[in-house]
């Protein structure tokens, strides 16, 4: 697994809350440029967000899948975005004396980018879960700011 790790200045429920809403997903996951469905019962396991990669006119239809939420500590996904293949997704959430630690881990496990060495792969999800965070970061703080 790649890791990117960011302290947040928010509380663990705020970054949680934003997980725990599939329709904010496009807004911080990198790559993904709309969702076109969320499963009712999101983020349960076995839920599903129906999402488009890519950029306009080049949009890939594909899905993301709930493997396993925590309500207090992440959620597990396996990500699709075929022809490039899948990828296994694990956010955690940690408590800190001030806002949270949010990690991500993440790696190819089916598919064409499972070939990619493991230097370049790492090297591109490194940058991408950076923004990624940055992302979720903007979108948790500002939650807990409003409130």
């Amino acid at each position: 697994m790649i890791t990117v790790v960011r302290r947040m200045d928010c509380a663990p429920a705020a970054v949680l809350d934003v997980l725990a809403d599939g329709w904010s997903y496009a807004a911080w996951v990198v790559g993904t440029s709309r969702i076109r469905s969320v499963s009712p019962d999101w983020p349960a396991p076995g839920a599903r967000i129906e999402h488009s990669v890519g950029l306009w006119p080049a949009l890939l239809d594909d899905v993301t899948d709930v493997r396993e939420w925590d309500p207090e500590h992440g959620i597990d996904l396996v990500a699709r975005g075929w022809p490039a293949g899948e990828a296994r997704v694990t956010i955690r959430v940690k408590p800190r004396t001030e806002g949270c630690l949010v990690r991500i881990d993440e790696d190819a496990v089916a598919g064409p980018g499972t070939l990619v060495p493991r230097p370049l792969r790492a090297a591109v999800l490194k940058a991408r879960n950076t923004e990624t965070l940055r992302r979720l970061a903007y979108i948790a703080e500002r939650r807990t700011s409003s409130d």
